[in-house]
């Protein structure tokens, strides 16, 4: 019996409660459990990251659609350079990184080491988003001209891509500040962005990697269950509380990455 793979399946229900639980963090988790949990290198880790995430929001997308909960034609107008910017990274940029950036005396910056420190400082941004209070009424600034939502779409996505994230916590608050969307439809909008961008970015790493997909299809599949039944205890828990919670833990996490990384 392979204990990893069994630990690996628990850790995909728990990140789909998670997801299902506060509506983002996935790849907070996923990422971290493929590297030091089960062993893959973080270029495919990330690869993967971005078919879960994807494939788990397309479950909350629907969700949420049939609420009234996402905008549909604002998602879409988000989604396009967005997901552009994601495929692009993954497809040209990634691979194209060198595999040695340097070296100083015995340390040796690898690109390994350049995507999990890159991973953990976009982790310490998302944990001080959700631990600090923030209040949710805003919604009076106007719609801007779209030109700089594509600038801010190939931005996000650009950074999405490297890390292997949805982006959640990322296009939840551009949402609110540049497209004058509620926060709880912005959370719904939000999902058909991450939901496109993560497929999509990940056919560009068909393209360059080989895919275990009975791995990949049966950890998603654990994920998505996780989802239902997050979703089903989100009516009964307190959502903030856990929020800071989870953004406590993700803190954590950061500085695990970048001890992990740099101890030797």
């Amino acid at each position: 019996m392979d204990y990893t793979l069994i630990f690996g399946y628990i850790g995909a229900l728990i990140i789909g409660l998670v997801l299902g639980l506060l509506g983002g963090g996935g790849s907070i988790l996923t990422v971290p459990l493929l590297v030091y949990g089960l062993g893959y290198n973080p270029v495919i880790a990330t690869a993967y990251s971005l078919f879960v995430v994807g494939s788990s929001s397309l479950v909350g997308t629907i969700q949420k659609f049939k609420s009234g909960l996402a905008d549909l034609k604002i998602g879409l107008s988000f989604s396009f350079p967005s997901f552009l910017a994601v495929y692009l990274s993954r497809r040209y940029l990634v691979p194209g990184l060198p595999d040695v950036f340097f070296n100083i005396g015995n340390f040796t910056l690898t690109k390994d080491v350049v995507i999990m420190t890159f991973f953990a400082i976009v982790m310490l941004f998302a944990s001080f988003s959700m631990i600090r209070n923030k209040k949710e009424e805003q919604d009076t600034t106007t719609n801007q001209p779209y030109y700089k939502t594509f600038i801010q779409g190939l931005a996000i996505g650009t950074i999405t891509g490297i890390i292997g994230a949805g982006g959640g916590f990322l296009y939840v608050p551009a949402l609110v500040l540049w497209s004058n969307l509620p926060m709880k439809k912005a959370v719904g909008t939000s999902l058909i962005i991450v939901t496109l961008n993560s497929l999509i970015g990940f056919t560009g790493d068909m393209q360059t990697i080989e895919i275990d997909w009975l791995f990949l299809l049966s950890f998603s599949f654990f994920t998505i269950i996780g989802i239902i039944l997050g979703v089903f205890l989100s009516k009964y828990i307190s959502g903030k509380k856990l929020k800071k919670g989870f953004g406590w833990f993700t803190l954590f996490m950061a500085f695990y990455i970048i001890y992990k990384e740099f101890k030797n």
